[in-house]
């Protein structure tokens, strides 16, 4: 991996060129523009072999890589092609590494992968479709570039407030991106997002400019471990930047329904004022909720992002911790919240890996 690291982009290219020409029949199940495709799969093998000597953690993340590419129309046949074509691009790039040794390591490996992820997918496709279809029934704008979706799903869709799940437009077929769930699981059925338009993002400026009621989205399953332990009485620092509160909002509306009394701090953090674009729900929240406190972190203001905001408040040491936002928001976040005294397994977030394959 070191030695291919630098030519990431010149081994991924290979490889769909070998997959595409040896398998056409496989062109299909891929988005018609590659260009964001083409770097998720080396960013799944990095994620793999960063994590080759933990099993616990490897197991976890290719189950739900197994879970999610059902959506795709992934089949147990089409790994074995992968594998043979994900080989050819290593041995061409990898020259200064590869031998047989190398070879057969690899092909056990992918092998003992693969098999994780198509086990992961029968057993999901026993108990859970592989997508669902959710019309859109509100379409609220918020600020220019921020909407406010709610969908109704085609038949029950389970999950936990914090997680988020991937979404299909009717408008790029295959192309599918992460968001969070923006409320708790609600008696009606009925699901919310938060989406920010951004810079040559396909799905979100769909989603923010040309979504409209009565139009029709995919959603894969649900995903991610930010989720509340009910079983714990600690009380809980939240940490969200931009439409990264969205989840944040769904986890305070869990605990209120459970008529929970642990204390709950939330930092809402943005670059403006205008930003704010969910203050007042969480406002009302406070008022009735006197477990809860929100404190907005407003850069422009402030001249402070918003990890630091925290120093000037707590203590934390007997805190758990939950960050949602940019990448580089919960990198810095972790360090923020290690330096005040909270262990690293008491910090949940959702993976940066994966926050990063996501795109826009």
């Amino acid at each position: 991996m070191a030695e291919i690291g630098p030519i990431a982009d010149k081994v991924t290219s290979y490889f769909y060129a070998l997959l595409f020409v040896r398998h056409p029949e496989l062109r299909s199940l891929f988005p018609a523009a590659m260009d964001t495709q083409r770097d998720r799969l080396l960013k799944a093998l990095l994620t793999a072999a960063e994590h080759i000597d933990n099993p616990s953690v490897l197991v976890e993340y290719l189950q739900n890589l197994g879970r999610g590419h059902r959506k795709y129309g992934t089949r147990p046949e089409h790994y074995p092609a992968v594998g043979e074509c994900l080989i050819g691009a290593l041995s061409k790039y990898a020259t200064g590494s590869w031998d047989r040794e190398t070879e057969a390591a690899w092909v056990r490996a992918y092998t003992t992968m693969s098999q994780v992820m198509i086990d992961a997918a029968a057993t999901d496709e026993l108990r859970a479709p592989a997508w669902w279809h959710a019309e859109v029934v509100a379409h609220e704008l918020r600020t220019a570039d921020v909407a406010v979706l709610t969908l109704r799903p085609d038949q029950p869709y389970p999950f936990l407030a914090g997680q988020y799940t991937s979404l299909e437009t009717p408008w790029w077929p295959r192309v599918w991106r992460h968001y969070s769930f923006a409320s708790a699981p609600r008696s009606d059925g009925l699901l919310t997002f938060h989406v920010k338009a951004v810079p040559a993002g396909w799905v979100s400026n769909s989603l923010v400019h040309r979504a409209r009621p009565g139009d029709v989205v995919r959603l894969g399953p649900a995903g991610g471990s930010m989720t509340v332990d009910h079983t714990r009485g600690n009380g809980l620092l939240c940490l969200g930047g931009g439409t990264g509160i969205a989840p944040v909002k769904a986890m305070v509306e869990d605990l209120a329904e459970r008529g929970s009394r642990r204390p709950v701090e939330v930092f809402y953090g943005a670059r403006t004022d205008h930003d704010l674009y969910d203050i007042d729900t969480l406002l009302r929240l406070q008022q009735s909720h006197s477990w809860l406190t929100v404190r907005a972190v407003v850069d422009q203001r402030a001249h402070l992002q918003l990890p630091d905001a925290i120093r000037g408040y707590g203590p934390w040491t007997e805190y758990d911790a939950c960050l949602s936002g940019p990448p580089g928001m919960i990198r810095n976040g972790i360090t923020a919240l290690r330096a005040a005294g909270i262990p690293a397994h008491r910090i949940r977030h959702d993976s940066v890996e994966e926050l990063v394959v996501a795109g826009d």
